[in-house]
C-alpha cells in the first residue's frame, strides 16, 4: 500500500529536481494539471498509468523509490553516467579507448576535501 503523504513528498522532489512546475510536469508526462494538483494535495492516489508515465518521461526516477521511498533518486547508474560524461577526464577516457599504444605513467585523484591519491605505474 502506498503512503500518499510520503508519495507526494517524493513526487515534489522529482519536480523540484527537474525545476518543473505542476503545469510543465503534467504536460511532460501527458496528464492534466488537475491530476498533479489532486495528487500533491493528497486528494487522489496515483494510478499505475500515472506512475508509468513518470518513469517513461524521467528515466532517472526509480520505481521502487517512487512507490515506497526505498532506493536512490536519481538512479545511481544515471547519475554516474552523467558525472562521467561531464567529467573533465571524459576526453582522456575516450582517447585511451581509441589509442591502446599509450601506457599510463601516473594517475592522480583529487577529492573535494582537498586530499588526493597518486598512483604510479
Amino acid at each position: 500500500m502506498i503512503n500518499t503523504s510520503e508519495f507526494t513528498i517524493r513526487l515534489q522532489k522529482v519536480m523540484n529536481f527537474y525545476s518543473e512546475t505542476s503545469s510543465s510536469f503534467a504536460e511532460k508526462i501527458g496528464v492534466q494539471r488537475s491530476s498533479i494538483s489532486h495528487l500533491l494535495s493528497g486528494r487522489n492516489k496515483p494510478s499505475l498509468d500515472f506512475i508509468m508515465k513518470v518513469l517513461h518521461a524521467y528515466p532517472e526516477v526509480d520505481l521502487y523509490w517512487l512507490m515506497n521511498g526505498k532506493g536512490e533518486f536519481p538512479k545511481i547508474e544515471a547519475q554516474e553516467k552523467t558525472e562521467i560524461k561531464n567529467s573533465p577526464v571524459a576526453p582522456i577516457l575516450k582517447s585511451e579507448k581509441s589509442s591502446q599504444s599509450k601506457d599510463i605513467e601516473k594517475i592522480i585523484i583529487f577529492y573535494k576535501d582537498g586530499s588526493f591519491e597518486s598512483y604510479q605505474n
